[in-house]
């Protein structure tokens, strides 16, 4: 049996995605999805994506990370999925979708998305860093030079620190710039560095207006793959009406044989 997929990226951060809507998908285990990931031995990708048909909504996504296993909400698989969604007909350009932590929104224009994010209600300070869930959880290091940081060790360190167990966390490395920031990721279920984390980038963006950085949300976002914007509007410690907008970019297209 062959199956259909399709590459996006978005800001680097890249995706398999599939049309489930027949379930023809069917991996038996996690072996399957870490092998299709695989840089050297599958088609190469942070994680994987699912689409299927969902009533109510113009579809469900589930996502997957690159070690085979189901993961919490993923920002720039999210307008990647929006972006596969509208070039196979199965949404238009503004879309209402069901993910891992709730229901979202996308507008696309061009080649851009705009996504909606879930509300954020809990945010916590651990070690004077912020740390919060996006729809995924995240620790924000603020750091001088992130050029120059060691992303790979200092985030396995807190990737894995018992302050976060059991499940872990997200890193994200922060530097200020005068216009925004520049973030980068240590994703965990990729266990190293990617390219762009929506929703680190997200909640970068939201520790640096808490942080007292910027006086308004609508951060600008260098990540090493791109740049984002990130909106949303503060309530004390309940932050609202959280968009996130970039690109979403077809690369290429292929069938897997199962």
């Amino acid at each position: 049996m062959t199956i259909a997929f399709n590459k996006y990226q978005g800001t680097g951060n890249d995706f398999i995605i599939i049309d489930n809507s027949k379930n023809l998908f069917n991996p038996a285990g996690r072996d399957t999805i870490k092998m299709l990931c695989d840089r050297r031995f599958g088609i190469g990708a942070d994680g994987l994506i699912l689409i299927s048909g969902m009533s109510g909504y113009d579809f469900e996504m589930k996502y997957f990370n690159s070690d085979g296993n189901e993961s919490s909400m993923c920002g720039n698989g999210g307008r990647c999925a929006a972006g596969f969604a509208l070039r196979h007909g199965i949404a238009g350009k503004e879309q209402r979708f069901l993910t891992f932590d709730g229901i979202h929104r996308a507008f696309i224009s061009d080649d851009k998305v705009r996504l909606g994010m879930n509300n954020v209600e809990h945010i916590t300070i651990i070690d004077n860093n912020y740390f919060l869930n996006t729809g995924s959880p995240h620790y924000v290091v603020p750091v001088k030079n992130v050029s120059e940081t060691d992303v790979f060790n200092e985030g396995t360190k807190l990737r894995h620190s018992d302050k976060f167990a059991p499940d872990g966390t997200n890193v994200n490395f922060v530097e200020l710039l005068k216009d925004g920031i520049f973030v980068r990721t240590y994703e965990r279920g990729v266990e190293d560095e990617t390219l762009s984390c929506g929703t680190g980038v997200t909640a970068s963006a939201i520790a640096s207006v808490l942080a007292g950085h910027f006086v308004n949300g609508d951060i600008n976002v260098t990540t090493p793959g791109g740049e984002l914007n990130v909106t949303f509007k503060v309530e004390g410690q309940r932050v609202k009406d959280i968009w996130l907008t970039g690109p979403a970019t077809f690369v290429f297209e292929g069938v897997i044989t199962m």
